[in-house]
């Protein structure tokens, strides 16, 4: 029979935690790298002057996106529950449970398109194997151009082939999922993120061998302080706030996994800063490519999409670089894409008390659905627009302008203001375990003071405010 409807109604179960601590930091990380990494950081750095971009990322990570991350580890490990439950667990005011619903419906808004996009990177690998690129070295650069824009990036083929690749990858990830966090979210981390960066490795290797190489990389990587600017300065900000997964419940969740003896903010650090590397990874795969072919550092979104394919086949072996990229990039989607679901997943099941199977098919049959119809241009609702913006836009402007940097700075008041200082202390001193007070100190004066600032000019930024 089932239980009242409550906020934890599974305590008399035990919970399932990952296996060890490297299990921890794959898991996580495999959050954190996503398509953000191969796509978005890329082109970002490309339309935002290079490597000054890159600085004022990496300066957000430390002021931002480390403080944030840490203080969601505690929230999950100390209550051991779901993103919205935990609130009760720490016996917060019930208001506080506004943060935790924030994260399950940006997961869900977050998972109507990125599952297209994964969909969509899903469709270029069984391209690339099948050599739909390799006849592009026969063409002009232009001819090339115009046939990648055309033809792959609008997906003629079919009406439906685009909704149909959704929800394979909706299917992929669901099928991991069901097996729970052990032998589902931890085996299949552990063995795709070692892949994930073998494959990247191997395109920086190919890229790097081009002419294009010293161009590409001193655009990546040399400084220029006259390209600081404010605009700069609010999209790192975001940037390093999406990238890492946070606002979203997930890291939440997650670390409502993590084992007693986990070093938090040593995982905290671990991740954010393998993050930066994968994404720098990927800038030196493609920037040098991008030179060499006197493309565009600055082409927008579809530099990945455009550039990889092109490029790659007027190379030698570009054929199974373009393979192995959108491999590697459908491995960052998928890893990403499981973090996402189980933020509603872990809530369903716990507040509901129903096996974990049937989460994963209401989340995913509801992800599918709801995407299926609203966010492809070949969709029922997809030429619907809404204040001037179609529902992919507008389910990407709620979750990431609205609901993440609000969540955010929310977790910042929260653990920062609202949390007795001594439990803090004890969670991220695995009960003074470790000799780690002064990093503490220092996570406690930046979350408080300098965190909740620069969320607050983020989310006024995304408004149009400032």
């Amino acid at each position: 029979m089932k239980k009242p409807n409550n906020e934890s109604v599974s305590t008399n179960k035990k919970r399932e935690t990952f296996s060890s601590g490297l299990a921890v930091f794959f898991a996580t990380l495999g959050s954190a790298v996503g398509l953000g990494n191969i796509w978005k950081f890329p082109y970002l750095v490309g339309e935002n002057g290079g490597g000054a971009f890159v600085l004022i990322y990496f300066l957000s990570i430390l002021l931002v996106g480390m403080p944030i991350m840490v203080s969601e580890f505690y929230i999950g490990r100390k209550s051991r529950s779901n993103a919205v439950s935990a609130f009760t667990k720490l016996k917060a005011n019930p208001k506080w449970k506004i943060i935790g619903y924030f994260g399950v419906a940006a997961a869900f808004l977050i998972m109507f398109y990125y599952s297209a996009v994964a969909g969509w990177v899903y469709s270029y690998v069984f391209k690339a194997i099948n050599g739909a690129f390799s006849n592009l070295s026969n063409f002009s650069f232009e001819q090339a151009t115009s046939i990648v824009e055309n033809q792959f990036l609008t997906t003629t083929e079919s009406l439906y082939s685009p909704i149909i690749w959704q929800g394979i990858s909706i299917l992929v990830v669901a099928l991991i999922l069901i097996g729970g966090v052990k032998n589902g979210i931890e085996r299949i981390t552990k063995t795709l993120m070692p892949v994930l960066f073998i494959l990247l490795i191997i395109s920086c290797i190919r890229a790097l061998t081009l002419p294009g190489a010293k161009a590409g990389f001193n655009f990546l990587f040399k400084i220029d302080f006259s390209k600081i600017n404010p605009s700069v300065i609010l999209s790192a900000l975001g940037l390093a706030f999406f990238k890492l997964s946070l606002g979203m419940g997930t890291m939440i969740t997650y670390g409502s996994y993590f084992t007693e003896d986990n070093n938090l903010i040593h995982t905290s650090a671990k991740v954010a800063l393998s993050d930066t590397f994968v994404s720098l990874l990927a800038g030196v795969a493609i920037f040098p490519v991008v030179f060499t072919f006197g493309m565009k550092p600055n082409s927008g979104p579809s530099l990945l999409f455009n550039t990889i394919p092109l490029v790659f086949s007027h190379i030698p072996f570009g054929n199974i670089l373009i393979i192995a990229f959108f491999i590697l990039a459908s491995i960052a989607a998928t890893t990403a894409s499981l973090s996402m679901a189980e933020v509603p997943i872990a809530f369903i099941t716990e507040k509901w008390n129903i096996k974990r199977k049937y989460s994963v098919i209401i989340v995913s049959l509801s992800t599918f659905i709801v995407g299926a119809l609203t966010v492809h241009p070949s969709s029922i609702l997809g030429h619907v627009t809404i204040f001037g913006k179609n529902f992919f836009d507008l389910f990407d402007y709620i979750s990431s302008n609205i609901i993440l940097p609000v969540g955010g700075l929310l977790i910042a008041i929260f653990v920062g203001y609202f949390v007795n200082k001594d439990s803090v202390l004890d969670e991220l001193s695995n009960n003074h375990k470790l000799n780690n007070s002064k990093t503490i100190t220092i996570y406690y004066f930046v979350l408080k003071y300098i965190s909740p600032l620069l969320l607050l000019i983020v989310f006024l930024n995304s408004l149009g405010i400032i």
